[in-house]
Parts: C-alpha cells; structure tokens; sequence
C-alpha cells in the first residue's frame, strides 16, 4: 500500500469576475488506499506566526532554501488595476505555504508577466533558464498557452489558475474552480433527489456557453430531460422573452437551473416570476455563495454546490494575522498550488513531478477540500450542496471524503 499524504492546504473579486481568467485548496496527495495518514509536519494552522511587512513585489525575487528544489512562480505582479492585487495576493500566500511547510527544501522564482503573453513567454524562459522543475502559474488563459508552450519543450510541467478549460492540457494542469464541476455536482445531487426535468436560463456569452454545454451533458448522462434552455443577455430589460419560455416550460419541469452570480440571478428570477413560473426548486453553481443571495428572499430554498467554506476561513484568520490583511478569494490556489509541490518534493523524491505523481487519482486534500487532476489538465473537485437560508449557505450534502475510480 502506497504511503498516505495529507496537508492543510474564493473577498476582493467575485468568481465571475475572473472567470475565464482566473481560477482552490495547500494540499497533499491522498493514497490509493483506505487509510490516509497525517503528513502535516509544520505548525499547527492556527499557530501565530509574527507578521512580516509585506512590501512591494520583487518580480524578480526568490523566496524559501537556496539549493533547492526550483519552482517558478509567474503572476501579473505589475499588472494594473485588480490584477496586480491579486497577484500579490497570490504571491504572499504562496509564500506562507512554504513557511508553514516544516523545511520543503523549495526555493521559489518569483517572475512577473505583466498581464501579458509575451510578459508571461518571457517570465517562463527565465525560470527554465534558472533550473525550474515545474512552473505554478499564470494566472490568466491568454498567458497559460504561451507558458505551457515554453515549457513543454523542456518536458517542465504546469500548474496554472485560470478557468478556461480550454487552455488545459497534458502537462498543463488547472489549479481553478471550473465552472463544469459546480453544474455536475448540482444537477447529479438534484437528480439523486428525485429531480428528472429541469429549465434553464443561462447568459449569453463564454460563461453561459462552458455552462450549457456541460448541463446537456450531465442531464443527458443522469437519464434526465431538459424542457427549456434559453439565453439572455446580462440586461435586465432584455429578459422578459427568455423569461416567457422558460416560465411556461418550468410548468412540466421539477427544477429550474440559473448558473449566474448575485449582480444576475435575482433579476431572472423576477423576470420568470413575472412571466408566471410556479414555484420550483431553484439551483444555483458556487456564484451563489454570496451574501447578496443569502439577503433575497425568493431565492431561500435554493440549491448550489460550492467548497466547504470552513477551510478557507481558516485560511483567511492565518493570512490575516500573518499579513494584516484579507486575501483574495484566489489566493488559496497559489497556496495549495505551492503546498503541493512542496509535498511531492518530500515524498516522491525523482518521480516528484511526473505525470503519474500529479495525477494520482487519489487526488489531493486542498483548503476547498478534495481535488485531482485530469490527464487532459483539467480537474475534479469534492464540492458540497447547499441550501439558500438568510443565514449563509448549509450544507445539505457533505462533500465527498475521497474519489471514487480514476479521473476520466
């Protein structure tokens, strides 16, 4: 039986922000067998640590032990605007897993890519150059081609954060919330709930296009029915069309499916209430998890999937304490991004970084619970389901405590 791993591994911008830009979980490598073993060996998470002046970003700077294991870290530190916000976000976080990562032997390259691809061409070359083993980041789709194309010429895997799948590939792994795991895990959970038939209203544009196609797919693969699918553009006045079909069709279907954000999801369902939808059970993706959607009244008893949210408060009360500040919503990709290199360097020696390592279908235990990656760089993600409340989100179905077969 292989050893066990395990280690602890969204704020300023909302998922849908950085949706297709940006991509959670420091995370440990959970082996395939029944027993997993503790393999956290720094301080305890709550531990407090005194907190450094965070400072402005070096683009160039090298964080952890000199001699070790190299590891490039590109992000768009000099970007403007939220970008460079989150960046340094990132940046710190990444740096704290290695802190709280007892001797990982890790030395990181930071690089800047400025928000661009030759920004980010220029930052992989520079880290290959300097002996990098394996590439976290960057952070944007446009820029995730161009560093996995330097860096597939080496034989130098990726790790990066956007939410684009389609900049995924072999050796190009996505460290992100991709909008295809909330609709599984939503319309897989309703299904089991007795739900067969669903409507849908869906936004126009990538976001909706990644979204639709993916709950065709999953109602299809359950054995459900989709009555009505329509989309509408993100103006308000624009809805009442879509709304109208939908509305109607909602009266031969058990659920109604609104993939959108808070800024969205209460006008749709006015609209569709308007138009005369009878009241049916409302699902959501982890765009709901917001406060602006615990506060709407019409949207109580709704159904969405989204990580358990204990870990990343945790993560929140450590960052704080260590930076005093709040962290980006994305800041726990870089985290466990880097947690995780740092385990397979302590654990899988030569193998460290190989396909077989980093695609264990195990998977890996991160601070939004479980993960794995795909062989086509895509991942998979233990999500919870939660009901709407005034109070925040409960869960009504716990996330998964391990995958079950491999990673398709």
């Amino acid at each position: 039986m292989a050893p066990g791993l395990r280690d602890q591994f969204r704020s300023v911008l909302s998922r849908r922000a950085f949706a297709f830009a940006l991509i959670a979980g420091a995370m440990a490598p959970l082996a395939a067998c029944s027993n997993v073993s503790q393999l956290w060996d720094g301080p305890a998470p709550g531990a407090q640590q005194p907190p450094p002046a965070p400072g402005p970003p070096q683009a160039g700077s090298e964080i952890g032990t000199s001699g070790g294991v190299r590891v490039g870290l590109i992000l768009p530190l000099s970007a403007g605007g939220n970008a460079g916000t989150v960046a340094l976000s990132m940046k710190n976080a990444a740096e704290m897993a290695l802190a709280e990562f007892n001797s990982p032997n890790i030395q990181l390259l930071v690089k800047d890519d400025a928000g661009n691809s030759a920004g980010a061409q220029q930052a992989a070359q520079q880290a290959l150059a300097e002996g990098a083993e394996i590439i976290v980041g960057p952070l944007f789709a446009h820029s995730v081609g161009t560093v996995g194309a330097v860096a597939r010429q080496r034989g130098v895997p990726v790790i990066a954060f956007s939410t684009d799948a389609t900049v995924a590939a072999r050796g190009v792994f996505l460290l992100s919330f991709l909008p295809e795991s909330d609709v599984d895990r939503i319309i897989e959970y309703a299904v089991s709930q007795g739900k067969r038939s669903f409507a849908a209203m869906l936004s126009e544009g990538a976001y909706g296009n990644v979204v639709e196609a993916e709950f065709k797919q999953v109602v299809a693969r359950k054995g459900g029915r989709i009555v009505a699918a329509e989309r509408y553009p993100l103006e308000p006045t624009r809805m009442q069309v879509p709304a109208k079909v939908v509305a109607q069709a909602a009266k031969g279907a058990d659920a109604v499916f609104i993939p959108e954000g808070p800024e969205v999801v209460p006008s749709v369902v006015q609209a569709l209430t308007a138009a005369g939808m009878p009241k049916r059970q409302l699902l959501g993706t982890g765009l709901w998890d917001d406060q602006r959607i615990f506060s709407d009244a019409s949207l109580h008893g709704g159904w969405y999937a989204a990580p358990d949210g204990n870990g990343f408060r945790n993560f929140v009360s450590r960052y704080r304490t260590r930076y005093g500040q709040d962290p980006v919503r994305t800041a726990t990709l870089a985290y466990d991004a880097v947690a995780l290199v740092a385990a397979l360097v302590k654990t899988q020696g030569a193998q460290r970084f190989t396909d077989q390592a980093l695609t264990n279908p195990s998977g890996f235990a991160g601070i939004d619970g479980l993960f794995r990656f795909r062989s086509d760089g895509t991942n998979e993600r233990g999500l919870s389901v939660m009901r709407v409340t005034p109070g925040g989100g409960q869960v009504i179905s716990p996330p998964p405590r391990a995958f079950g077969g491999s990673a398709t």
